[in-house]
């Protein structure tokens, strides 16, 4: 049976028990919390707390779901999109994904490595299922392009 989260300190140990987790962005557990039954009032309070003892930290979420999802050989693109369905300001999400320590095109050379066995595509049904392939895990076209046409090569 699921706590009813009607005090503070309710709201603040639910908080951080996702915290424990892992990283949140501040959207994402307010919205986790309304899902458990607190009330708006509650999570403001409680998060705000969160943030001053330095629980809750959006930039350090960022930097941390920037990381995994590169590690997992999604793209830039792909990232970004579903950090700003997160609720993360896009400005913030810019910074993170440029200050990143991802080498883009080498990571998009080695995903494709691995899917397609390093076979450059033969005719244009293959090029056309590689490269949706690859739009798919979030690389840009023009990065996608070069690498298909051969042109990116190390």
């Amino acid at each position: 049976m699921r706590a009813v989260l009607d005090s503070a300190v309710a709201v603040r140990r639910s908080a951080m028990d996702l915290l424990a987790r892992r990283e949140h962005g501040r959207v994402e557990l307010e919205r986790k919390l309304r899902l458990r039954g607190a009330s708006d009032e509650l999570i403001g309070n409680a998060l705000d707390r969160l943030e001053a003892d330095g629980l809750l930290d959006e930039s350090r979420y960022l930097y941390c779901y920037v990381g995994s999802r590169a590690r997992a050989g999604y793209g830039p693109l792909r990232i970004r999109e579903e950090l700003a369905q997160r609720g993360l300001p896009r400005e913030a999400i810019a910074r993170a994904l440029a200050e990143a320590d991802v080498d883009w095109v080498a990571q998009l050379r080695e995903v494709w490595r691995r899917r397609f066995a390093g076979q450059l595509p033969a005719d244009a049904k293959a090029y056309a299922q590689q490269g949706r392939f690859l739009a798919y895990r979030g690389y840009p076209a023009d990065m996608v392009g070069r690498l298909l046409r051969n042109k990116d090569q190390e």
